[in-house]
């Protein structure tokens, strides 16, 4: 498939009434649990596409090119807007987050698994573990507040629930989440896309946190958020870091819309939900209007053709989300403990004593007891006996096989229980 070639009306063609951008929500009891992290997914796609177009604005002197930016950027907002109201009004602040988290663990281990570049992998390994611990961590917090709580069927069961590196051991000195770019002309088409769209997947899950912390309904849960939303700043750090920061604004502009053609493409081809895989084909039509246009304005204004962005356009292997156990297993064993070390990652037990990890946990966390992300499960041990989880067989690693005991020493000290 390539959107170059996908028959399209003028973009003046795609506003929509305020009526329309009101859509029927999914039946969260029934809608599968990948149709809802599609929704996270594209709806952190737009906002992703509306922010950098609001700075891309910001650094252009070009009133040519401002006023395609506010013409496209008004239809991305709506986009945005009828894609955030799929999610229906009885689904709560956690049922959202394990879809999130759910989101970001099989969208990380999909897109691993299908790139080449050295890098990318790496820096996805990484953070996969992580946001596979907070899914387990948010799951005990369900266990905690929610009456009947079944964390597992939220999943689907597609997503094993279980530790994995602590979310203690995430919190790292900022300048080891710094990771070497790529180099987009040598760099291949799908690679650039996984930059692309892990760094938005990233910032929405960053951005959810950071407002939603607030609104939650006990002390416990609101500093969890806080806490896990730290890390997720992280995230976007290290994910945004390896995108080529030597593209000029127009380029990058030409790959956001590539990028959320892509997406749209992907989505519907794989949507279950007849009435929002209409809107997945409908939104792919628009974004192939706003490559067509971007495309445009970048050979009249840097005398550029597309296809030094990416190539003649055709899709590469399109995105599918689903299962990865045993890819995850896989990962966790191999990598629980490595940590940031600048532009690339370190065993901890190889760390010297005095690294800038080591001094910035003793900052950073005055007393292990009263972190959210070890106090959650230990209340949960408190109260069930032991810590929720849905796994299909014993943990890899076998100093975080107890329920009984939250493990806050791997893969953060000289000691791993």
């Amino acid at each position: 498939m390539n959107p170059l070639k996908t028959k399209t009306n003028d973009v003046n063609d795609y506003f929509m009434s305020f009526q329309q951008l009101y859509p029927k929500a999914y039946n969260k009891k029934k809608a599968s649990p990948y149709t809802k992290t599609r929704v996270i997914l594209m709806n952190g796609t737009e906002y992703e596409s509306v922010w950098f177009l609001h700075q891309f604005a910001r650094h252009c002197a070009n009133d040519e090119i401002k006023q395609a930016i506010a013409l496209v950027r008004k239809q991305e907002q709506q986009q945005q807007k009828m894609i955030a109201c799929l999610k229906p009004l009885n689904e709560s602040i956690l049922e959202t987050t394990l879809a999130y988290e759910q989101l970001a663990i099989d969208l990380t281990a999909t897109l691993a698994q299908n790139d080449n570049d050295k890098s990318n992998i790496e820096a996805l390994n990484f953070a996969l573990l992580e946001d596979f611990d907070h899914l387990y961590r948010f799951s005990n917090l369900m266990m905690l507040d929610v009456k009947n709580a079944s964390p597992d069927f939220c999943v689907g069961k597609f997503t094993e629930i279980m530790p994995a590196r602590p979310t203690i051991a995430h919190h790292r000195y900022p300048k080891d989440d710094v990771k070497k770019p790529m180099n987009a002309q040598k760099s291949k088409l799908y690679s650039k896309l996984v930059a692309n769209i892990i760094t938005a997947a990233e910032q929405q899950t960053m951005n959810y946190y950071m407002n939603i912390s607030q609104w939650y309904k006990n002390d416990l849960g609101r500093k969890l958020y806080a806490e896990i939303g730290m890390v997720e700043e992280q995230h976007v750090t290290q994910y945004e870091s390896l995108k080529d920061p030597t593209c000029t604004w127009l380029e990058q502009w030409v790959l956001h819309e590539y990028t959320e053609a892509y997406l749209y493409y992907s989505a519907m081809q794989e949507e279950k939900d007849d009435n929002i895989k209409k809107i997945w084909t409908h939104f792919f039509e628009i974004e192939c209007a706003h490559l067509k246009l971007a495309c445009s304005l970048l050979e009249k204004h840097e005398n550029k053709s597309y296809v030094s962005v990416f190539g003649d356009g055709e899709f590469p292997v399109l995105l599918k989300l689903g299962t990865n156990k045993e890819y995850i297993r896989d990962v966790i064993a191999r990598t629980i403990l490595l940590t940031g070390n600048r532009q690339s990652y370190i065993d901890v037990m190889k760390l010297k004593e005095n690294a800038d990890f080591f001094n910035y946990q003793k900052q950073a966390i005055e007393d292990e007891k009263t972190l959210a992300s070890h106090e959650v499960v230990a209340k949960a041990i408190k109260k069930f006996g032991q810590d929720y989880r849905y796994q299909d067989k014993p943990h890899p690693i076998k100093e975080l096989q107890s329920r009984k005991k939250d493990n806050t020493k791997i893969a953060r000290s000289k000691t791993l229980s």
